[in-house]
């Protein structure tokens, strides 16, 4: 049995009290399982859960593709950035499910660095695509390759993504094996007894 296999209930009161009223922050592609697997992070830590892009969308009052659509996306990213600022800065701790291009941002990173642990959901590119595909609401990949734009996108963003906090394998694996990995890996990043440190 797995460290993450073992962290019971009752250790969720020291990782909230070891998070210092940071948030868990979770980065990666598309498709990684961001919102998927941070409900459940959430769930069974006892922490409030925020969708970026579910936030962003109430806050335009209009879809993310209608934003592309409509105001391009050097201004969807600027109001993603000011968006998770004001989530970090005022609703802290919770987990924060982040847009894939959001840890591009210098200013966004440094936000996060600030306020919170990142936690870099990584996927293999036939999962990404095989995931991707099940929804059409994804505006940069509305191109006539969708695999290729997928692939380019990785090459750019994996060096970013590296610089989080931690690294968690986002596989085929039921999302509950990946929420227990991720509480293993925050506890021995936080100096936790049973945790496992994942960089």
């Amino acid at each position: 049995m797995t460290a993450a296999a073992t962290i019971a209930a009752p250790d969720r009161a020291d990782l909230r009290a070891a998070l210092s009223g940071r948030a868990i922050v979770l980065v990666g592609m598309m498709g990684s399982g961001k919102s998927s697997v941070g409900r459940r992070l959430a769930g069974r830590l006892g922490l409030p859960f925020v969708d970026a892009d579910t936030e962003i969308e109430t806050a335009a009052g209009m879809t993310i593709p209608e934003i592309f659509a409509q105001r391009g996306e050097a201004e969807f990213r600027d109001g993603e950035r000011r968006v998770i600022s004001r989530i970090l800065t005022t609703r802290a701790p919770l987990v924060l499910a982040t847009g894939g291009g959001a840890f591009m941002n210098a200013e966004t990173r440094e936000r996060v660095k600030e306020l919170g642990i990142s936690v870099w959901l990584k996927a293999e590119p036939d999962v990404l695509m095989r995931r991707v595909r099940k929804r059409s609401n994804r505006p940069l990949l509305q191109t006539a390759d969708p695999e290729a734009t997928l692939r380019r996108m990785l090459a750019e963003r994996e060096p970013v993504y590296a610089l989080a906090d931690l690294t968690i394998l986002s596989s085929d694996e039921p999302h509950e094996v990946v929420v227990g990995e991720t509480i293993a890996a925050l506890g021995g990043y936080l100096g936790l007894a049973g945790g496992e440190a994942t960089s």
